[in-house]
């Protein structure tokens, strides 16, 4: 028998959608579901909530002091410079951008200026504890090159990226008809770098296939940092995978 609605559902009947949807892992293109999700979840909501990498206090809190530590991708530098200042980390940084890299090195981090799928067949196995990937894996021309890699390379491997099943991105494809422009993908469809787009399915499914382990999976949930399984992926915004090989 279907379970009866309660008071504050049936005042609130896109609460009660959205609840059934997230339950059930119904987490499909149902132009219904999304439009209720619309309307009780506006991405200008929530003023306390962490919108410029979120991703790196969760990083710093994991890593541990005085680990060995390549950022791929390292923009200008912020965060492995907090590592390196906050938690006595050995760092290498590399970033193409020679602009990026300049800013980084005056912040005292070691940097190549190369391009990240370049470099890592210069270093041996296992010679990092941890390598970082933030929000730049959907950017690469050979994603499963430069994860794999990162896996031999490092003990322990981070990355996060923009989760393309949130349910924003999905109203915007199926209700609006139009590629997403979000605060985590704040691109035209003509000047994007997201050029691999995935999911956290997607991830996870690859995690699975290459028998890689996932150690701990953090996502942003409106407005909220906080664990999270791959039944979250209609409401992740982006995620943050601490994986390894097993």
């Amino acid at each position: 028998m279907p379970k009866k609605p309660s008071d504050h559902e049936n005042a609130h009947p896109d609460l009660a959608i959205i609840k059934e949807a997230v339950s059930e892992n119904r987490l499909n293109f149902d132009p219904k579901l999304l439009e209720s999700l619309a309307r009780v979840y506006d991405e200008t909501a929530a003023s306390d909530a962490p919108r410029h990498r979120w991703q790196d206090r969760v990083i710093v809190d994991e890593i541990p002091r005085g680990a060995y530590v390549l950022d791929l991708g390292c923009g200008r530098g912020e965060l492995l410079g907090q590592l390196i200042k906050e938690m006595d980390v050995h760092g290498q940084a590399v970033e193409v951008d020679p602009e990026a890299a300049m800013a980084a090195m005056e912040l005292g981090v070691p940097v190549l200026n190369i391009d990240l799928s370049e470099v890592l067949g210069d270093f041996s196995d296992q010679s990092f504890d941890y390598i970082i990937l933030e929000s730049t894996v959907q950017t690469l021309k050979d994603p499963l090159m430069v994860l794999g890699e990162m896996l031999r390379v490092g003990k322990r491997s981070v990355v996060s990226f923009p989760n393309f099943g949130h349910w924003r991105t999905r109203y915007d494809l199926s209700v609006k008809g139009r590629m997403p422009v979000t605060e985590s993908l704040p691109f035209q469809w003509h000047d994007t770098p997201n050029i691999r787009v995935l999911t956290l399915s997607d991830f996870m499914d690859w995690c699975r296939a290459q028998g890689v382990k996932v150690l701990a999976a953090y996502g942003l949930i409106n407005g909220h940092v906080r664990t999270i399984t791959e039944k979250d992926n209609l409401m992740v915004k982006e995620a943050l995978m601490f994986i390894t090989r097993e």
